[in-house]
């Protein structure tokens, strides 16, 4: 498995992290834990050394899952894990939006080092920026949590280049995560070109666009209720219908490569920039394998723009996620 760093950090995973969210939320039906567990030994087994969980997936329960599937492995995994909604650490319930005031954001990272049955975390993100709180604020929490040993690494999801600046100015930002595919390409204008001028990594996540890229859903798909691609504005029917245009584009190209879209749309995100370090989620051992199998597929130059033309001329029909989740995100 190659190996890549974290903007000007010292941090090195592999090429390709395993989001593990849809094992606990968000994808419904899910897994048993036995089988979530074997599907995460087995990444690590085959090179992925970077894994992505967080407080608020089940809550609580995702964290619980990747400590236990990783103990065997800890010293030679990066788990990165995220703190800043409104939660209540003893219940689970949640309680509201965001919150990221320093006295909760030390209550999380304790909480997080004993679901994840672990002395440190590698890398612990600001899952969403909180309006109420000064970003020097929080930067400044986790600076001191490195400083105790608890933290590695100072990461952001979904903030705006502005906070992103001013974190950094307080605690180095490692790296931020946000969406981004070829489904939804909107980093490249101002977000790509802030993290390359400042050194951090960029980890996308949803790589496959909520395995939209993959060519197994089209408009006929039917989810499960409780799958939230249901209430996402890009998985109507109609948008679907539409945006297959997109699967299109990279089918083709697989077919010449002996590839599959899904390796295509992966390995089309890897040749942007050194420092991405997607993080594609799945709960399927075929899938797992499919996925890495991209970070041996180097495509060409004019393989590179064909797509990134075609792609281009694409009218992509519906939001990336409902008006509510938008308002919480800087970009």
């Amino acid at each position: 498995m190659q190996k890549r760093k974290l903007g000007n950090s010292n941090l090195e995973v592999s090429a390709l992290g395993l989001g593990c969210m849809g094992m606990t939320f968000s994808y419904a039906p899910f897994p048993e834990k036995k089988d979530s567990i074997a599907l995460i030994r087995a990444a690590v087994e085959l090179g992925v050394t970077f894994f992505d969980t967080a407080e608020i997936y089940g809550p609580f329960n995702n964290e619980e899952l990747v400590g236990e599937a990783l103990e065997p492995f800890r010293g030679q995994v990066v788990i990165a894990t995220k703190f800043g909604f409104d939660i209540d650490l003893q219940t689970g319930e949640r309680r509201g939006g965001t919150n990221s005031r320093p006295e909760h954001i030390r209550q999380v990272a304790d909480a997080c080092l004993k679901r994840l049955d672990t002395d440190h975390i590698d890398l612990f993100y600001q899952h969403r920026v909180d309006p109420n709180v000064p970003i020097e604020d929080v930067a400044g929490a986790v600076k001191e949590l490195i400083a105790a040993g608890k933290v590695r690494h100072f990461g952001l999801s979904e903030a705006g280049v502005e906070t992103i600046r001013r974190a950094h100015a307080v605690q180095p930002v490692t790296a931020v995560q946000s969406e981004y595919s070829l489904f939804w390409r909107g980093p490249e204008a101002e977000l790509l070109p802030a993290l390359a001028s400042l050194g951090i990594g960029f980890v996308p996540f949803s790589p496959l666009g909520a395995g939209f890229l993959t060519g197994k859903i089209d408009e006929n798909t039917r989810f499960d209720p409780s799958d939230f691609r249901n209430q996402v504005p890009r998985f109507s029917p109609e948008a679907r219908k539409a945006n297959f245009a997109l699967v299109e584009v990279i089918s083709a190209v697989a077919e010449t490569r002996a590839a599959t879209p899904a390796q295509v749309a992966l390995a089309w995100l890897l040749a942007q920039k050194p420092w991405i370090v997607p993080i594609p989620g799945t709960t399927k051992p075929h899938r797992l394998e499919e996925n890495l199998g991209a970070t041996e597929l180097a495509l060409t130059p004019q393989e590179l723009q064909k797509i990134t033309a075609q792609v281009s001329g694409i009218d992509v029909q519906g939001t990336r996620l409902p008006e509510a989740a938008l308002k919480m995100t800087g970009l």
